[in-house]
């Protein structure tokens, strides 16, 4: 495998999707696109990182929907089913980088924060929560941790609100006040849609209602369901990829004269075959040393028993090989992944960071939920399949 390389900042040649590429914080991340949003809307201060403004002078409404799980890498197999897509793709798209590790709740945070992860401090799927044993895992958090703590730094959306322009968030009902909620998405007066056609309709109600300057953020995640369950390229998947297609359109057909539409993700996907896993819960080499272990099957954080780091990471790299990178915290903050981390937030990283390479993953089958180590698809790791995600931008 090649070193790091960021992808390009069009839609010609890409890395190849098993390729290792870094975060592109500052100019063609994720984190990027909620500032550049806002300096469209004037709102003071806010950075236009992407060079939105000259596409979009007039604008005064912008709707800002994120697709669960649309990498960049899966638009040319959901293309013959979501020609709307694949049409926005080639004709006003552009590859951005996730932040990392490429997952929904970091990804979410990063998106509304317009934060690199080791800011905002949602470092992972699942986290241990420090000075305990136990494991956070962020689309399961009711709110202890305070949400208001756990992520410190204020939202795109707070901002924008406090600059007068009126922000509202749709997405399913059953996410509303929850912790990743508050902490990506707090400052937008949030509306519940049971399905894509609610989603749609409700984003360009609240997208045209009122006269000023105004923000909507939407969210659909059933791409990322399918994949997980069945597959890219299932047949499930391929309905739920018509799915987004279906609304992307209506949103494109219903966008005011002066209204934009940013579309983006969180992550891509990868399909990982069974001779590709590795079972932590069946190898003793292992679990010897681990105290608690966090993270996701593509990117495991390892929290060891003391003075047991240099010795996790010989047995992992032993057992592992060429397929992982297996590193102390303190290497794999030096690599950049998570932008700069502050002290408070370090040891939410394992003591030891296990990054997969090609399509391996390490699953549990006992000692976390099951369904966790029988998906088909996954995704958290720091390949250009999962790193890269789209950025379309359409005027009204």
């Amino acid at each position: 495998m090649t070193g790091p390389v960021p992808p390009p900042a069009g839609p010609g040649a890409l890395p190849g999707p098993l390729t290792p590429v870094a975060p592109r914080y500052g100019g063609g991340s994720l984190a990027d696109v909620l500032p550049s949003a806002l300096a469209v809307l004037g709102v003071p201060g806010a950075a236009d990182l992407l060079r939105l403004a000259p596409a979009l002078a007039g604008v005064r409404r912008i709707a800002v929907l994120l697709v669960d799980g649309l990498g960049w890498y899966q638009i040319p197999t959901a293309a013959p089913y979501a020609p709307t897509l694949a049409g926005l793709t080639a004709a006003v798209g552009r590859p951005l980088t996730s932040g990392f590790p490429s997952t929904t709740p970091t990804s979410l945070v990063t998106l509304g924060t317009g934060a690199a992860p080791g800011a905002h401090g949602v470092l992972g799927f699942k986290v241990r929560v420090p000075g305990t044993d136990r494991v956070l895992a962020h689309i399961q958090w009711a709110g202890d941790p305070d949400p208001l703590r756990w992520q410190p730094v204020p939202t795109q959306l707070e901002r924008a609100r406090a600059a007068g322009v009126a922000v509202t968030v749709v997405s399913r009902p059953e996410y509303g006040g929850s912790g990743l909620t508050l902490a990506a998405n707090r400052g937008g007066d949030y509306r519940g849609a049971v399905d894509a056609d609610a989603l749609a309709a409700m984003m360009l109600a609240a997208l045209a209602a009122g006269d000023g300057p105004t923000l909507v953020s939407g969210y659909h995640p059933d791409l990322d369901r399918h994949g997980h369950l069945s597959g890219v390229d299932s047949d499930p998947w391929r309905l739920a990829a018509a799915v987004v297609d279906g609304l992307l359109a209506r949103l494109v057909d219903g966008l005011p004269p002066d209204a934009a539409l940013l579309v983006t993700a969180d992550h891509g996907q990868l399909d990982v075959p069974q001779a590709d896993r590795l079972d932590f819960d069946a190898d003793p080499r292992l679990r010897a040393g681990v105290r608690v272990l966090a993270g996701e099957p593509r990117v495991r954080y390892l929290h060891v028993a003391p003075g047991a780091a240099d010795d996790v990471v010989a047995a992992w790299s032993a057992v592992l090989g060429d397929a992982a990178r297996v590193l102390h915290r303190d290497e794999a903050v030096a690599t950049g992944w998570f932008g700069p981390v502050p002290e408070e937030h370090l040891c939410r990283v394992g003591d030891v960071v296990v990054v997969c390479r090609g399509t391996s993953a390490v699953v549990a089958t006992r000692s976390e939920k099951p369904i966790e180590s029988q998906l088909v698809a996954y995704h958290g790791a720091d390949t250009a399949a999962e790193m890269t995600v789209p950025l379309l931008v359409v005027r009204g």
